[in-house]
């Protein structure tokens, strides 16, 4: 089926924000994305506020439309949202998974010790911290599929791509901008969220819906007080990075 033209202007403009080309901040001009796009004005407006939607845009009167940033309060509003959404999502996951479900969960949450195991025992993280992430978005996606309940999995979907987006760069197994530490002190970081997953799936996997929510509160609220400690000392200076595939096809 062929796209319209407010499809093929918010996919282009999409698509460079999620690769970081468009930076939080940047100006969108309609009239520049127009030309470039190769569509009339309208549809770039249609895409915009659709973008605005996905809340990966501002659109703010006689300012025109920017890339989306993030101040603290935003910020802690968002988690505040996941926090609720991701905890109920995972009681869910308790109580409605299959043996299907808990294996796709258990194969992340695998995947993720051997590259933690790899990462604490590596010299040169770099080269392994983007299969990390991938492994990480992949647990999440597993629980919320398991939770049974796709307007849920949409919502805390979209919260996730717009904390990714304008947030970075992220540590990939919590989530929040990378902080300064030295090398035993991010290998115990590390160690500490890895059990905090475990606690996640084995409460999941016992069908312990009360004992599950609590593990992924726990977990989330981690990540929280993290990026409020590291948006303090930055001067919630946010910048992007650029998305794994999996992250890219997040979708509101």
């Amino acid at each position: 089926m062929k796209k319209v033209n407010s499809d093929v202007a918010y996919d282009y403009i999409r698509k460079r924000i999620l690769s970081g080309e468009y930076p939080p901040g940047h100006a969108l001009m309609t009239e520049e994305l127009s030309g470039v796009i190769g569509v009339s004005r309208t549809p770039v407006r249609e895409a915009l506020h659709k973008l605005k939607a996905d809340g990966l845009v501002s659109i703010r009167a006689r300012l025109g439309a920017s890339v989306k940033k993030m101040d603290v309060k935003e910020f802690r509003e968002m988690c505040d949202m996941r926090l609720a959404l991701e905890g109920h999502a995972t009681a869910l996951a308790a109580l409605n998974h299959s043996q299907a479900d808990l294996r796709e969960i258990r194969f992340a949450l695998d995947g993720m010790r051997g590259l933690t195991e790899r990462l604490i025992a590596a010299e040169e993280e770099s080269p392994l911290l983007d299969e990390l992430v991938r492994e990480d978005v992949r647990f999440h996606i597993a629980i919320m599929t398991a939770a049974k309940n796709d307007l849920m999995k949409g919502e805390i979907l979209r919260l996730h791509l717009v904390n990714r987006i304008v947030f970075g760069p992220v540590n990939p197994t919590s989530g929040v901008p990378v902080s300064r530490g030295t090398k035993p002190e991010r290998d115990e970081n590390r160690r500490r969220v890895l059990a905090s997953h475990d606690e996640i799936y084995d409460a999941i996997a016992r069908g312990d819906a009360i004992a599950a929510k609590r593990a992924m509160e726990d977990h989330i609220q981690d990540i929280i007080e993290k990026g409020l400690r590291i948006m303090a000392h930055s001067g919630a200076g946010l910048i992007t990075r650029e998305l794994t595939d999996e992250e890219l096809v997040y979708n509101g």
